[in-house]
């Protein structure tokens, strides 16, 4: 709702970096304006961590600027352009329907990019309308903001705004824009970009950017080049043992959707599994499930390839020992994806130690999760409540054995069944945005009705409190329910 307040200054700061980089890597560009704009949502918490006047950009001041009808002073709105692997095939890309507006700085000195998705048509639009719809906007919005109550790292969204116009999909929708909050907009396939199209100094350029934004403690490193792949390999296996602990699907994990700085990024075809399988897939284009919930590891290291790729020539002068590096390097993904995520398997199980077995113990849950239909996120509540449901995993004979294996090893530890509790209350969330609760409320702020989605906002912003206004939201999707298919719209 927009309010009438005393106009105090916004808080905006920018420093616009990126445009310093060739001219090679964006075009500056002015967004589109629109006709009645209108404010959906608006994230006062963000707003204020990121130093900005919550009161005044909840105004008509700053409903102009999500909307993208009044660029703030300062700012330098430009699209960039990248390229990337989509689905393992390589494309020339760039913003198609998104702006940079600029990079603020924050009173502790943070730099964040604040971009508007769906700002109308770029030079790289490739024919489309610039444009996008109110729901899959929302999505993005509700997503996001569930992944940071997660403890994930992610791009954020600051507003939602309508645009008073129509945009036409499959039919007739209500147009949108959203204004993302993200550490750097730079991906894989930014570097696949300038290895492509440019030259190898324009490479370094990106690179000694990147690495000064993102990761200065390496640039002095006797090669930064390989240490900033080492760094990026490193966030993307913190990052993806997360999702995978948590039960997220991303849904297109091309190069251009994995970003340098570590944040899950671009919510697409995304959703949370409900029952265990590691086939699950939900993106309405991913018929063969190249970017389905147990291949995402191996997809991750696939695109950290291309990366490597990119940057060959700054690790060595020498192609054959730049692969060489570069080889090594990726080697090394699967084995700390692996420690995260066995890790965080341990905290959801009540384990603060380590042991061979622990592995194993891991998996004889997995395996049996997936016999017997169980639902994810509900079987590690379970656990974490001790509540033997009358599931047909709980009530199994291999599930009794595997308990008492079990509690075994819960024993061979220092810290009381009361820590361990308390661990699994910490790791296990109580709930995610399941993917029906999603689409209610999608469906219900489409036609006028936002309680449903402030309400589902308002438990996903604290998912391990395990209180009682979560209970209903815990429940799988009924049994008869069609199968879940997400689409392409953000």
């Amino acid at each position: 709702m927009i309010e009438n307040n005393e106009m105090i200054e916004p808080g905006w700061k920018f420093d616009n970096s990126y445009v310093r980089l060739p001219q090679l890597f964006f075009t500056e560009q002015q967004p589109t304006p629109v006709h009645a704009p209108e404010m959906i949502i608006f994230n006062t918490p963000l707003a204020q961590s990121l130093g900005l006047s919550a009161n005044t950009l909840n105004t008509e001041e700053g409903l102009a600027v999500f909307a993208g009808n009044h660029v703030p002073v300062g700012a330098v709105p430009l699209a960039q352009a990248y390229a990337g692997h989509q689905f393992g095939y390589f494309n020339r890309l760039g913003d198609g329907r998104a702006l940079l507006i600029g990079e603020h700085i924050t009173p502790h000195g943070e730099r964040f990019d604040i971009q508007l998705k769906g700002s109308g048509r770029t030079p790289y639009s490739r024919g489309g309308d610039g444009r996008a719809a109110l729901g899959p906007m929302l999505r993005e919005y509700i997503i996001s903001e569930a992944m940071h109550a997660l403890g994930i790292a992610t791009t954020r969204s600051l507003a939602v705004v309508t645009t008073g116009e129509s945009i036409y999909r499959e039919t007739e929708l209500p147009g949108a824009v959203l204004t993302r909050i993200g550490a750097s907009h730079i991906r894989v396939g930014t570097f696949q970009f300038a290895a492509q199209f440019g030259t190898v100094e324009d490479i370094r350029a990106l690179a000694d950017y990147s690495i000064q934004r993102h990761y200065p403690g390496i640039y002095d490193h006797e090669n930064r080049y390989l240490a900033l792949l080492h760094e990026v390999i490193k966030r993307q296996a913190a990052l993806i043992a997360k999702w995978q602990l948590v039960g997220f699907i991303h849904g297109v994990m091309n190069t251009d959707n994995m970003a340098i700085s570590g944040e899950t990024i671009d919510y697409g075809p995304c959703a949370f599994m409900d029952r265990y399988d590691p086939a699950t897939v939900f993106s309405s284009i991913d018929r063969d499930g190249r970017y389905a919930y147990g291949n995402q590891p191996r997809i991750g290291a696939w695109n950290l390839a291309r990366l490597a790729e990119a940057l060959l020539p700054l690790i060595h002068e020498d192609e054959e020992q730049a692969v060489a590096m570069a080889e090594d390097a990726i080697a090394d993904f699967i084995e700390l994806y692996h420690v995260n995520w066995l890790e965080g398997m341990r905290a959801k199980l009540g384990i603060f130690n380590e042991e061979l077995e622990d592995s194993s113990l891991v998996e004889g849950l997995l395996s049996m999760m997936k016999k017997y239909d169980a639902d994810y996120t509900n079987t590690f509540r379970a656990l974490t409540l001790d509540q033997r449901e009358a599931t047909a995993l709980f009530d199994s004979v291999e599930y009794a054995e595997w308990h008492e294996r079990w509690q075994a090893r819960l024993g061979r530890q220092k810290q009381s069944i009361t820590d361990s509790q308390q661990l699994m209350k910490n790791s296990n969330p109580a709930i995610i945005p399941r993917n029906h609760r999603v689409e209610e409320a999608l469906e219900a702020a489409e036609k006028g009705d936002l309680t449903v989605m402030e309400r589902l906002l308002h438990v996903l912003a604290n998912p391990f409190t395990y209180s009682e206004e979560q209970v209903e939201y815990i429940s799988p999707p009924p049994a008869d329910a069609c199968p879940y298919q997400t689409f392409c719209g953000t």
